[in-house]
């Protein structure tokens, strides 16, 4: 299992914009994160005092950021996020504290030097899904 300290390693997104706590487990293909940071008041998703739950898209794509990054063996550089399709956004709101730690999967679907096309998922704790989608990241050009 990864930390947060080992998540902030590897991703750009850092402070309290990095909203992945932990990493559960991980493959070539597939990543299985942890976050707790949904309940936070400090959430910098939070609008108005809620987290709406198209928020967990950004989960989705900092899970997907986390995995280019451990498949690499190193940081990565920035993608763009060019394309998000398929979403399913199953209830209004994501701080909801009955939920307990949000369980953020993503699965890479595809890889080319241009870009990434990744699946993701939130679920609650107990194994509810809270939205699903897809996403295309491409990197700029000249990137390694």
């Amino acid at each position: 299992m990864l930390t947060r300290r080992h998540i902030l390693e590897l991703i750009p997104h850092q402070g309290s914009m990095c909203l992945l706590d932990e990493v559960a487990s991980w493959t070539d293909v597939a990543i299985a994160c942890r976050s707790r940071s949904h309940l936070a008041h400090d959430n910098p998703l939070r609008r108005d005092g809620e987290l709406n739950a198209v928020s967990g898209i950004e989960y989705g794509l900092q899970a997907a950021a986390l995995h280019g990054a451990l498949a690499a063996g190193q940081p990565q550089p920035a993608g763009y996020l060019a394309a998000v399709r398929g979403v399913e956004i199953m209830v209004l709101r994501l701080d909801v504290a009955e939920f307990g730690m949000l369980q953020v999967t993503a699965d890479l679907q595809m890889h080319e030097a241009s870009g990434l096309i990744y699946g993701f998922a939130l679920h609650t704790a107990a194994g509810m899904l809270l939205l699903s989608g897809r996403a295309t990241i491409l990197f700029p050009k000249g990137a390694p």
